[in-house]
């Protein structure tokens, strides 16, 4: 049950940040819209520990890894 919520969490995560950029009210190179979808990639792949799908994981690994790169690159300031 503890895996469906984390991953219900995640899913809450990533949906929030998609529709906060598809309505202008945050911007793609955002800290906040960065951070919030890494910590939903995070959920959804500790909820796939429990319930394995390959498809998810993938997807969710190349997440973290775009995430992560759009904050390093906020961070270092570079366009």
């Amino acid at each position: 049950m503890i895996a469906h919520v984390i991953g219900f969490l995640g899913m809450l995560c990533v949906v929030l940040c998609y529709y906060n950029v598809t309505h202008s009210k945050w911007k793609h190179d955002d800290f906040v819209y960065n951070g919030i979808n890494l910590l939903g990639a995070i959920l959804l792949i500790i909820s796939l520990c429990f319930h394995f799908n390959l498809g998810s994981f993938v997807i969710e690994i190349f997440w973290i890894a775009i995430s992560i790169s759009a904050l390093w690159r906020k961070y270092k300031g570079i366009k």
